[in-house]
């Protein structure tokens, strides 16, 4: 039977690489058949942090937690214009074995909205969590932001641009340290297609992009691509390193020899984690800047 799993596994493994991250069906049956990191589980599903059907997150937590956890909250990609957090709980679990208060929003997609709309969305997910995850064994004093492609911009502009945070009533400074898998972060002249559809229409095109914000008051970062990476170059990852260097902010790159766009989300899975140590890496990088003041738990509801 572990052989057989072993390579249905495999297979499924094949079809996401070969279809890309976007495609919803394959990434949801790997979710359903993986296996799974024991070290974590849901506790909280579907939570409003909006009026919208897409505005809700999911929980997880560390089985062993024992309170004033550091909080990653994760958020996943697909141009902007596809995916849902029940097809990532395998990062959810994963994240949560490694202590992590794991907090996975939804969001709005392309085209009922587009830039800067799901940037928002973001923001108010990050409020109810700074609003609520005491309960849930978080500390609100202690959270990162991590995410995959599209995800991974949502994340690191929501670190390195204070203007969405701050909208939604959260003091910039809440945010610890961000860390973006094979994102997007300098991709100026927008390409025809989802890059024109879900940013065209903004006034100021250099403020659709993170690199443009990247200064002495950002977070410290861990940044990490795969150098076969054809869907987001790795040039993404090596220019905000670079900016953010310059402006001497802590960051970490990483290039991971032999790995795609659909890989370096992969290697958080149990399946695929000997492909290459980004689980372990991005974990150590954002457990070091995550602080470690400790805070009362609080019940409050928004």
């Amino acid at each position: 039977m572990t052989r057989v799993f072993a390579v249905l596994a495999s297979l499924v493994g094949v079809v996401l690489l070969t279809v890309g991250i976007t495609a919803c069906s394959p990434l949801a049956l790997f979710d359903a058949i993986g296996p799974r990191d024991q070290g974590g589980r849901l506790t909280l599903r579907n939570a409003a942090f909006g009026s919208h059907a897409r505005q809700r997150l999911d929980v997880f937590t560390p089985v062993a937690a024992t309170g004033h956890a550091p909080v990653l909250v994760f958020f996943y990609g697909g141009s902007w214009k596809n995916g849902t957090k029940e097809d990532y709980a395998f990062v959810g679990q994963a994240l949560a074995a490694q202590g992590f208060v794991t907090v996975l929003p939804d969001y709005r997609l392309y085209p009922e909205v587009r830039f800067p709309d799901f940037l928002d969305d973001g923001a108010e997910a990050i409020a109810w969590v700074r609003d609520n995850i005491a309960q849930y064994g978080g500390d609100p004093r202690r959270i990162v932001l991590a995410g995959h492609s599209a995800g991974a911009y949502n994340a690191v502009m929501l670190g390195l641009d204070p203007r969405y945070l701050r909208r939604a009533g959260v003091d910039p400074k809440t945010v610890r340290a961000v860390a973006g898998l094979s994102g997007p972060y300098d991709f100026l002249p927008l390409d025809p297609g989802t890059a024109q559809e879900v940013f065209g229409q903004a006034p100021d095109r250099a403020a659709t992009q993170p690199v443009t914000f990247a200064g002495p008051h950002s977070p410290p970062a861990y940044l990490a691509t795969g150098d076969t990476d054809t869907l987001v170059r790795p040039s993404n990852t090596r220019s905000l390193a670079a900016r953010l260097r310059e402006a001497r902010v802590p960051v970490q790159e990483r290039v991971y020899a032999g790995l795609d766009h659909s890989d370096t989300l992969l290697a958080l899975s149990v399946t695929f984690r000997s492909k290459a140590p980004v689980l372990a890496e991005m974990a150590a990088f954002l457990r070091q800047y995550s602080g470690g003041e400790r805070v009362p738990a609080r019940t409050v509801n928004r």
